[in-house]
This record gives structure tokens, C-alpha cells and sequence, in this order.
């Protein structure tokens, strides 16, 4: 199994915390983020790990790492981003890691083993993480349904109620081949400007309409996602109370 994080952002919500490097070398609880995610991605069976690099790409480099970099990184959107490792996406399964996030090999695994051309994992207990990180947690948090099997019939929108939201996306994929042949063939058929700033819950509302089949794998808790300063904050509590669990 292959594995690529997507890190070739700036991450401008960190503020000054992100003039020193990418999001993904932040630490929490005394590790960057991308070495917890290389940690838990090669604890669930990831042979051959990948990183989209752009911003400071020089700081991203690890033993054994495969880097893929993206020289329109500020220009383009996370999609484009991962079509630099088409390489990878074209030829066998590939988990797909955004680079702000943290999650634990269980996860990982599960995603790597379910069923589905596309499958994405998503946190069935968003709410409780969510009332803490914002004041009203329907200011950030997006409409995210699914159908009684399992398949994914919404995402991204903004959400006007709590009921709307069954879950929240964590920015955790599995791509087949199959899948990326399908993206593809939409991003070929786009508006370049529309290409260049499509991002990831976009590529998928856009699947969705065609009536590709993208399927989820539920999951609960000990996963996060780091915004802002306040976010890590938070997490660093967390994680001293014992009210989360981090893994690598």
C-alpha cells in the first residue's frame, strides 16, 4: 500500500506560526504532525510513503520519503496538488493524508481494507470536538450525509441546523486507480481557473453529481484537525488530560 500527505499549502489560518515552515511541522504534544502521520501510515501497512511539497518544500524532505512537488502551489488548490503523484494514483490503491490533521493507524487500516473505488473516513462524534472548538459549531462544520449502506450522498455544503450533518470529513481518502481514472476525466472537462482552485469537497460534490459511487468509513474520535493556534491549544489539553489518544 502506498500512502501521500498533501503538504504543499502554507496554512496562512496558523498566522505567524506558519512564517517558520508548512502546517505539517507543527508539533503537538512534542512531534510534528507530518512525523505522527509518516508513524501511523507505516504502522497500518504503508510500504511506500509520498509528499506533495510547495511552500518551503525544503523542510519536508525524510529518509525514504517520495516527494512530489507542486511548483504552482500557491496558484492551485489541493486537487492539482494531488495530481502531481498521478504516478502513484494511477497504478494502485493510494491513501490520501491532508496535512493538518492527526489520526491513528487503526484508522488507516480500516480505510485501506473497505470496499469502494473511492472511500473517504469520517468522525461520527464531530460534535462533541466541534462545540469545542468554535463558540457555534455550524459556523465551521459542513452538511455531510450518508445512505443507510454506507455511501456518501452530501458533503461540503453549509449547514443551517445540526441535523443536516451525520458526520464531518476528515480529510482521509483511499483512491483506486479506477476512482482517479474518474477524476480525471472531470478535471479534463473543467474550466482551467475552476481546475486550478478546486479543492477536495469540491472534486467530490462534483463526483457525486455525475453519480460516482464514493463510499465512507465511519469512525469516532482520537483524530483532529489543526486550524488555528487555538486548535493546537486545544488538542495540547487534550492530550495532557488523557481525553485523546495520539498515535506515532
Amino acid at each position: 500500500m502506498r500512502a501521500v500527505i498533501l503538504a504543499a499549502g502554507r496554512g496562512s489560518r496558523m498566522g505567524s506560526v506558519g512564517d517558520t515552515g508548512p502546517k505539517c511541522l507543527v508539533e503537538l504534544a512534542g512531534k510534528a504532525l507530518l512525523d505522527r502521520q509518516l508513524a501511523a501510515l507505516s504502522a497500518a501497512g504503508a510500504s511506500e510513503l509520498g509528499i506533495v511539497r510547495g511552500y518551503r518544500a525544503d523542510l519536508l524532505a525524510r529518509p525514504g520519503l517520495v516527494c512530489f512537488d507542486n511548483p504552482r502551489w500557491s496558484d492551485t488548490n489541493m486537487v492539482l496538488s494531488l495530481a502531481t503523484a498521478e504516478t502513484w494514483l494511477s497504478t494502485g490503491p493510494v491513501i490520501v493524508s491532508y496535512a493538518d490533521i492527526f489520526y491513528r493507524r487503526e484508522v488507516v487500516r480500516e480505510l485501506a481494507a473497505a470496499v469502494g473505488e473511492l472511500v473517504i473516513a469520517y468522525d461520527l462524534g464531530w460534535k462533541r470536538l466541534w462545540t469545542r472548538r468554535f463558540d457555534n459549531p455550524l459556523s465551521d462544520a459542513e452538511t455531510f450525509r450518508v445512505s443507510p449502506s454506507g455511501r456518501l450522498l452530501e458533503i461540503g455544503a453549509r449547514a443551517d441546523r445540526i441535523e443536516a450533518i451525520q458526520g464531518q470529513y476528515m480529510g482521509l481518502l483511499k483512491f483506486t486507480p479506477a476512482a482517479w481514472r474518474a477524476v480525471s476525466q472531470l478535471l479534463n472537462g473543467l474550466d482551467p481557473a475552476l481546475r486550478d482552485s478546486l479543492d477536495m469537497t469540491g472534486l467530490l460534490r462534483r463526483l457525486l453529481q455525475r453519480d460516482y459511487p464514493v463510499e465512507t468509513l465511519a469512525t469516532e474520535g482520537n483524530w483532529g484537525e489543526i486550524d488555528s493556534p487555538a486548535d493546537l491549544a486545544l488538542y495540547e489539553r487534550m492530550a495532557r488530560d488523557g481525553e485523546l489518544t495520539l498515535d506515532g
